[in-house]
């Protein structure tokens, strides 16, 4: 991996307790600060399948307000309903070619959804929001 050098200026706190936690674990001060820069940094979309990186990087540029909608936006009844009896079905070897099929896509569906809920939740952090739990979004 290429690595490029930075130079930034830390608040004297930030960096103490940087520079504390370096000498304390016995690390170099650049490692530790590169891990905190990487665990404050954005979500990274390319990380996730092929398949979802172009809707997950289209959430970069989407304002607060349309992250929040999108964090607390939920599957419909009919397709958690729907999803679940086609789950029973497939379970039971009922289920046939179209069933499958559409099982696939209501899966896909619901992974896509879930995989924007957290990108929009990790955005909207980074941005320095408090993300309440996920059971209350």
């Amino acid at each position: 991996m290429a690595t490029q050098i930075v130079t930034l200026q830390l608040p004297e706190a930030l960096y103490v307790r940087l520079q504390q936690h370096a000498q304390a674990t016995h690390q170099p001060f650049d490692e530790i600060a590169r891990r905190a820069i990487e665990a404050g940094a954005p979500p990274s979309w390319e990380d996730v399948p092929a398949e979802f990186q172009t809707d997950l990087a289209a959430l970069d540029r989407l304002d607060d307000d349309a992250l929040w909608r999108l964090a607390r936006s939920r599957q419909s009844e009919i397709e958690r309903t729907r999803y679940a009896d086609l789950l029973d079905q497939n379970a039971k070897g009922e289920l046939l070619d179209a069933g499958q099929a559409e099982l696939v896509r209501l899966r896909t569906e619901a992974d896509r959804l879930m995989l924007r809920k957290a990108h929009a939740a990790a955005l909207l952090r980074w941005r320095g929001h408090h993300i309440p739990p996920a059971d209350s979004l």
